[in-house]
């Protein structure tokens, strides 16, 4: 949209908005990726499912309260999407009237945007997950994003606040930047709106694409990042670990007898998917769109 630079305060909202409502996805997600153990809820029992469903009541218990450390992430991903997308948008039209290639223009903000506020938001990133194992769910050490800051700088070293860095920054910065390119492309290639419906309809597929678009590409290094933060182990040490666990679980249930291919091998990489696309794609897709529409509201007020 025409005049997008200028309201940077859209973007802070829009992103406000949208790490708001998906706090509680986060968690699930966060919870499912790190392996935690979660209590089952009474929720498949009271419908009558049983054990047929523990995925879906684990899930639930995942996504109930308590929200420990909310603040601190909703703050962190407030200002964190809003830094990548506004700056995304103010740089790319900084390079090209400086007449940098259109693809150096759209991919090189997003890239050093997003590789920076990963370093920022590193400390919070690792306390606020950690605080989310139901294991410390008692422990006076993890009441408070703070009381967990501490635990880990007098337990880790200060340095220990960034063990993830590397997978939290291959996860962050392919996601941000094939949205950002996705956004801009389909910003470029979609008719203009005539109206209102279309507007929104046009703001919809091109929030959804690009959030999807992210995505898909983050849950393995997710998955890596959040043992990285269970094990501190390093990078190279928790994928053999990844893979070891998954050759283990298959030798406990098939025997040594039936051979495990690369793929089963491989298997880690599929956990948490399914919360992790939603608490992905939904925030930046929320992101997005409301960005559309509160730039297009107060453009026609």
């Amino acid at each position: 949209m025409t005049g997008k630079n200028n309201h940077p305060e859209c973007y802070l909202l829009a992103s406000a908005c949208s790490a708001t409502f998906n706090y509680p996805l986060w968690k699930a997600s966060a919870i499912a990726q790190s392996g935690f153990a979660t209590l089952p809820t009474s929720f498949t029992e009271r419908f009558g499912f049983g054990r047929r469903f523990e995925v879906v009541d684990r899930f639930v218990s995942a996504l109930s309260p308590p929200y420990r450390g909310a603040p601190f992430v909703i703050s962190g991903m407030t200002w964190a999407r809003a830094a990548i997308f506004y700056g995304s948008d103010i740089g790319r039209k900084k390079l090209k009237k400086h007449k940098f290639h259109p693809v150096i223009a759209t991919t090189l903000p997003p890239l050093f945007l997003s590789s920076f506020v990963q370093c920022v938001n590193m400390p919070l990133v690792r306390a606020s997950i950690t605080m989310q194992n139901p294991k410390n769910i008692n422990n006076p050490d993890f009441k408070t994003t703070f009381s967990a800051l501490r635990y880990l700088v007098r337990e880790k070293g200060f340095f220990g606040l960034w063990h993830g860095l590397s997978a939290g920054i291959a996860k962050s910065v392919p996601k941000y930047c094939t949205s950002v390119i996705v956004k801009d492309v389909m910003e470029e290639q979609l008719p203009q709106p005539n109206t209102k419906n279309e507007f929104l309809l046009r703001a919809t597929v091109k929030a959804v694409v690009a959030g999807v678009a992210g995505a898909t590409l983050t849950n393995p290094m997710d998955v890596i990042r959040n043992e990285m933060f269970k094990t501190d182990k390093s990078l190279v040490e928790t994928i053999r670990s990844l893979r070891h666990g998954e050759i283990e679980k298959h030798i406990s249930i098939h025997g040594k007898s039936e051979p495990i291919g690369l793929m089963k091998s491989m298997a880690w990489v599929k956990r948490g998917l399914g919360p992790n696309l939603i608490a992905v794609s939904i925030p930046v897709t929320i992101t997005i769109f409301l960005t559309d529409v509160f730039i297009g509201f107060k453009a026609s007020n």
